[in-house]
C-alpha cells in the first residue's frame, strides 16, 4: 500500500510580504522606543548635581546612538531586500521572524554595553547579537538566491547578491570583533567602525521601487 496517499498536505505561508513588513516596521519602532527609555537621570537632584548626572548618562546616549544606527541600517536593508520579494515560503518567513526577535531584544545588549561597556563580556555579547541580526538578513538574501521563484520576475540575481555580500561583510566585522574584545574591549568598539565601509563595499545595480504584492503562498 502506498503510504504517500495518507500524508497530510504541507502548510503554506498565507501572509504577504507587504503585510509582513508592516508588522516588522512596528517591531523596529518599538525597539527604537525602548532604546530611548533607557536614557534617564535620577530624580530629585540638586542643581549642582545635574551636570554630573548628565555626564554619567553619556555612555547610555552613546549606546543608544549606536543601536539606533544599527537598527536604522537593518530597517533600510530589509526594506530594500523585500522590494525584490514576490512571495514568501516558510523558511524565508522564519528567517525574518528570527531577525525581528533579535531586533526586539536589542535594548537588552544596548543597556548592557552602556553600563558595562568596558568589560569583555558585554562588548562581545553586543557584537554577537548584531552579527546574528545582520547574518539573518544575509540568510534571507541567500534564500532568494536558492529559490529564485520567490523573487520578482523582473529581478535579476545581481541585487540579491549585493544584499547578501553586504550582509556577510557587516556580520563579519562584528563577528571578528569578538576575539578582539578579549584583548581590548575599546579596540573592539573601534573595530566596529569598519562596518561603515563594509556596508558600501558591495554596491550593485539597484532595483527600482515597486509595489510589493500582498497575497502570497508557497511551500518551503
Amino acid at each position: 500500500m502506498d503510504n504517500r496517499r495518507f500524508q497530510l498536505p504541507r502548510r503554506e505561508t498565507v501572509i504577504g510580504p507587504e503585510r509582513l513588513l508592516f508588522f516588522g516596521d512596528a517591531v523596529f519602532a518599538i525597539a527604537i522606543t525602548l532604546l530611548a527609555l533607557d536614557i534617564t537621570v535620577p530624580e530629585g537632584l540638586a542643581d549642582a548635581e545635574v551636570g554630573a548626572a548628565l555626564r554619567d548618562a553619556v555612555p547610555k546616549m552613546g549606546a543608544y546612538l549606536l543601536s539606533f544606527a544599527v537598527i536604522g541600517v537593518l530597517w533600510q536593508a530589509q526594506h530594500a531586500l523585500f522590494r525584490q520579494v514576490a512571495t514568501l515560503d516558510r523558511r524565508l518567513l522564519n528567517l525574518y521572524l528570527a531577525q525581528l526577535a533579535v531586533v526586539a531584544a536589542l535594548p537588552f545588549p544596548t543597556r548592557l554595553i552602556s553600563e558595562y561597556g568596558g568589560t569583555t563580556a558585554a562588548t562581545a555579547f553586543y557584537a554577537a547579537v548584531i552579527a546574528l541580526a545582520v547574518g539573518l538578513l544575509g540568510g534571507m538574501a541567500a534564500r532568494l538566491l536558492v529559490r529564485p521563484s520567490l523573487a520578482m520576475t523582473d529581478t535579476g540575481p545581481g541585487g540579491v547578491k549585493d544584499s547578501l555580500w553586504r550582509s556577510v561583510s557587516m556580520a563579519g566585522v562584528f563577528a571578528t570583533s569578538i576575539p578582539v574584545a578579549f584583548a581590548s574591549p575599546t579596540a573592539a568598539k573601534y573595530w566596529w567602525l569598519l562596518a561603515i565601509p563594509a556596508r558600501w563595499l558591495f554596491r550593485g545595480l539597484r532595483t527600482p521601487d515597486r509595489q510589493t504584492p500582498g497575497v502570497t503562498e508557497t511551500t518551503a
